[in-house]
C-alpha cells in the first residue's frame, strides 16, 4: 500500500482543488482498504476516503487525517451478473457491458468518477439510475467492525441517496453487483425525453445500446459533462446542485413566485414523484434567476455549456468556486424561495 506524507489531493479531483493531506494511502486490495480503515478507527485518525474524485470539494487548508484513496480493480460479468470492485473506472465499465450486449447502465455512460461512488450517490442520468439494477453492495461496516453485504432493499435508496449518504462515516464500499438485462444487444427502454429526441425515437422504444451509449456521450460533451483535461468546462463536479424537490404546498408557493417574477404564463419543469412532492430543475432555476451559461468574471465560473455546473478556470481556490456557490444559492432563494442544496461532498468546507 502506497503512502504519501503531506500530499497534494487537488488532482485527485475533477475540481482540481483543494490542500494536502497529511497522510494519503493508495490501497489497491479490499483487505488493504479495510486495513487503512480499522487502523484510522483504532487510533481517531480523521478519514477521508477518495474513489475518483469527481464528487468532492476539499478546503483548501486540505485535510488534517488519512486520504484512503482506493484503487482496487475487479470487473467480473457472469451472464447478466456484474460485480465491481469499488475502484473501477465507472465510464469503462458501462463501456464493458455494453460491448457485452448488456442493458441496463448504457446510458450512466460518460458519468466519472468509480464504481464505488456509485451507490452513494444513487448515481443517474438521461433516465437510469443504478438502484435499478444493483442487486447487492459490499461494505466494511465501521461500526460493527466486518464486511457486510446489504442488498439492494437494504440500500435505501433514493433520488441521489442511499444509506451509505445518510450514514457517511459509517460504511465503506468494496463492491457492487447488478444485474442487467440481455436484450441481445438493444437498449433498456429509453426513458428521457432528450435522450429519445436525440435517438429520434419515442419514450419506452428501444435502440442498439451501443448507440444509446455514443447518443448520451454526446449530449454529456456538449454540456462539458465528460472529462477532458483541455476544457477547463469540464473542471468540475458535474452537476453541483440536486433538483429541489417541493412538497405539494411549498410547489404552489415557488409557482406563484415564478409567476410574479416571470409572467401568469411562464411554468417551470415540474416531475410529480407520486408521493405528494414534485421535482422541479435546478438548472432552470439558475438559469431564471439571472446566472446564465458562463457567468462569473473571478477563476470561478459557471460553465459556458451547462448552468448547473460551477467549474475552475484553472487559477480558482475552493474559496473562489464556494464563493461563486453560495452566491448561486442566495440569488435562487431570492428569487423564487427554494434553497438549493449542493450534490458534492464538502471536506473542511461549506456552504
Amino acid at each position: 500500500m502506497q503512502e504519501l506524507h503531506d500530499a497534494p489531493l487537488a488532482p485527485l479531483t475533477t475540481f482540481r482543488l483543494g490542500g494536502p493531506a497529511t497522510r494519503l494511502l493508495t490501497a489497491t486490495t479490499d483487505d488493504e482498504v479495510v486495513a487503512a480503515v480499522r487502523e484510522a478507527d483504532a487510533t481517531g485518525t480523521p478519514l477521508l476516503i477518495i474513489g475518483g474524485g469527481s464528487n468532492l470539494v476539499i478546503g483548501d487548508k486540505g485535510f488534517d487525517g488519512t486520504a484512503l484513496r482506493i484503487a482496487t480493480r475487479g470487473f467480473t460479468l457472469d451472464g447478466t451478473r456484474l460485480e465491481l470492485a469499488a475502484g473501477e473506472v465507472w465510464s469503462d465499465a458501462v463501456a464493458r457491458t455494453v460491448e457485452a450486449g448488456l442493458a441496463g447502465i448504457e446510458c450512466l455512460a460518460g458519468i466519472p468518477g468509480s464504481a464505488g461512488a456509485t451507490p452513494i450517490q444513487n448515481v443517474g442520468a438521461y433516465g437510469q439510475e443504478v438502484s435499478a439494477t444493483i442487486t447487492e453492495v459490499v461494505a466494511y461496516d465501521r461500526r460493527a467492525g466486518e464486511t457486510v453485504t446489504l442488498p439492494n432493499a437494504a440500500c435505501d435508496f433514493s433520488y441521489r441517496h442511499s444509506r451509505f449518504k445518510a450514514h457517511p462515516d459509517r460504511f465503506v464500499v468494496l463492491r457492487v453487483r447488478f444485474r442487467l438485462e440481455d436484450a441481445q444487444g438493444m437498449s433498456a427502454p429509453i426513458r428521457y425525453a432528450e435522450t429519445a429526441r436525440a435517438l429520434g425515437v419515442e419514450p419506452g422504444d428501444r435502440v442498439p445500446a451501443a448507440t444509446a451509449r455514443e447518443t448520451v456521450l454526446r449530449l454529456r460533451a456538449g454540456k462539458g459533462m465528460v472529462l477532458d483535461p483541455d476544457d477547463h468546462d469540464t473542471w468540475s463536479a458535474g452537476s453541483f446542485f440536486t433538483n429541489p424537490i417541493l412538497p405539494e404546498a411549498a410547489y404552489e408557493t415557488f409557482l406563484a413566485r415564478v409567476h410574479d417574477r416571470l409572467g401568469p404564463d411562464v411554468t417551470p419543469p415540474a416531475w410529480p414523484t407520486g408521493d405528494g412532492r414534485v421535482k422541479t430543475s435546478a438548472a432552470w432555476l439558475i438559469d431564471k434567476a439571472g446566472f446564465t451559461k458562463g457567468y462569473g468574471s473571478g477563476p470561478a465560473r459557471i460553465s459556458t455549456k451547462h448552468t448547473l455546473a460551477l467549474t475552475n478556470r484553472g487559477q480558482a481556490t475552493t474559496e473562489d468556486l464556494l464563493a461563486l456557490a453560495r452566491e448561486v444559492v442566495a440569488g435562487v432563494r431570492d428569487a423564487f424561495g427554494v434553497t438549493l442544496v449542493n450534490e458534492p461532498v464538502t471536506v473542511g468546507v461549506s456552504l
